[in-house]
């Protein structure tokens, strides 16, 4: 007797995560009609059992052919195999690799309209976790779509003589290797480096020419806008790393330290936009007496990159970030010689811990720039405690950022302003900044 495919199953027999499937949805495509987008750039749907669907590669109001590669008992995931009735504003994906690498999952999205199909993705986000809408006059600012990324980090390919061949990404969901030759959302020189130069790096003896496992070794390359790439890997001596990982960045005319083994935004032509929104805010503050000049902090400050740009305006600075890497560099970008200021003050603590452990009791401007898991909860209570009338919350996370939003609600901040960020055309991510007053 043949053997049976991997994916047969009898009739309601359970799957390895336990729920019983029903035998016909099991490697038989499903054609399903595509309700709306969601966060992560899915399409959603239903199934005739009325399960949601989330949808890889499908746009709202398309009739699809999907595949399910992975159920549960009250939803299930799938990717498109066919598109019967596509959208008007489907687009051909421009790179070879869509579906495959792990970036840039929103290629079969036209570029003009990504903005704004997320906007809509934000909105309804908002109203779902935060119970609450955004404004009318929300809006998301856009720039290049392709060739944009000056940051990078990708993993080095291996000749059988030992010699780097090329370079590669992350595959989709998996740990396995792409390798490319042009990336076209990566920058001209980002491009040029990766195939010409950075190979000679794993051949000048600072690295074995061939590691232990493929991928145990990655490249962090940095472009800093003018077409001087920095560079970063684990292990690098040094000399080198002060010779090539270290760069700057110049921003509304300040010159910003950085390297290549920290976290500077990767999209430096969109950059000025946010740092002009976080300006306004902090002036309107200023002007309408819900801040004062006397303090300005700076929570999960990085190389100290808003704080630089703003110091001018206040009395006193405190920046908080807990990498050691990036206190180096704030230490640099902020000078109270440089700017005549009272004090300048780079604290490397949890900033967290640091907002517990210090009374705020002035109308302080405070700029807060989480990661993605948002504002720790010892933060929030201590923001709420505080004498603090004017929060400026930029986040790399929308649905973090609506979570915090709705309990520094319930103790008084309201929305003044939102406004998005398009960081990272041809994906579902982006930046989102909100400015709270109470």
């Amino acid at each position: 007797m043949p053997k049976k495919p991997p994916f047969f199953k009898k009739k309601n027999s359970p799957s390895k995560n336990g729920v019983c499937s029903p035998s016909h949805l099991q490697g038989v495509p499903v054609q399903l009609r595509i309700i709306k987008m969601v966060q992560g750039g899915d399409g959603m749907a239903r199934l005739p059992d009325g399960r949601v669907c989330f949808v890889q590669g499908a746009l709202p109001g398309e009739l699809c052919e999907v595949e399910l590669t992975f159920q549960k008992k009250d939803f299930t995931r799938g990717r498109v195999v066919r598109v019967v009735e596509p959208s008007p504003d489907r687009a051909v994906p421009k790179c070879p690799l869509y579906g495959k690498c792990g970036g840039c999952s929103l290629q079969h999205l036209d570029s003009r309209k990504q903005a704004e199909y997320m906007a809509q993705v934000e909105r309804e986000n908002f109203r779902r976790l935060a119970h609450a809408e955004l404004p009318e006059d929300f809006v998301i600012h856009t720039g290049s779509p392709w060739g944009y990324r000056n940051r990078a980090r990708v993993v080095p390919q291996f000749a059988r003589n030992g010699e780097c061949s090329g370079f590669a990404f992350r595959e989709q969901e998996s740990n396995a290797l792409i390798p490319f030759g042009n990336c076209p959302v990566l920058t001209p020189a980002l491009n040029e480096f990766l195939q010409g130069p950075a190979r000679k790096i794993f051949g000048s003896g600072s690295l074995p020419r061939r590691p232990a496992r493929p991928g145990d070794v990655s490249l962090n390359v940095f472009d800093n806008g003018k077409g001087e790439v920095s560079y970063y890997y684990r292990g690098m001596p040094k000399e080198e790393f002060e010779k090539n990982a270290v760069s700057v960045v110049e921003i509304e005319g300040r010159k910003i330290e950085s390297d290549a083994s920290v976290f500077f935004q990767s999209n430096l032509g969109l950059l000025p936009e946010l740092v002009q929104s976080v300006r306004r805010a902090v002036d309107e503050g200023l002007s309408n007496g819900n801040a004062c000049n006397d303090w300005l902090i700076d929570l999960f400050s990085g190389v100290g990159f808003f704080a630089a740009l703003l110091q001018d305006k206040f009395k006193r600075v405190t920046t908080v970030e807990r990498d050691d890497g990036c206190l180096k560099h704030a230490k640099k970008n902020l000078s109270a010689k440089d700017s005549g200021m009272a004090s300048v003050e780079n604290v490397s603590a949890p900033a967290e811990e640091w907002l517990a452990d210090h009374v705020v009791d002035i109308p302080a401007t405070l700029i807060v720039d989480p990661p993605r898991t948002g504002l720790p909860g010892e933060a929030l209570e201590a923001i709420v405690r505080s004498s603090v009338k004017r929060l400026i919350y930029v986040s790399c996370d929308p649905v973090t950022l609506s979570r915090d939003y709705a309990k520094l609600a319930m103790a008084g901040f309201g929305l003044e302003r939102a406004e998005g960020f398009a960081f990272y055309p041809q994906t579902p991510h982006m930046e989102m900044l909100f400015v709270l007053s109470r």
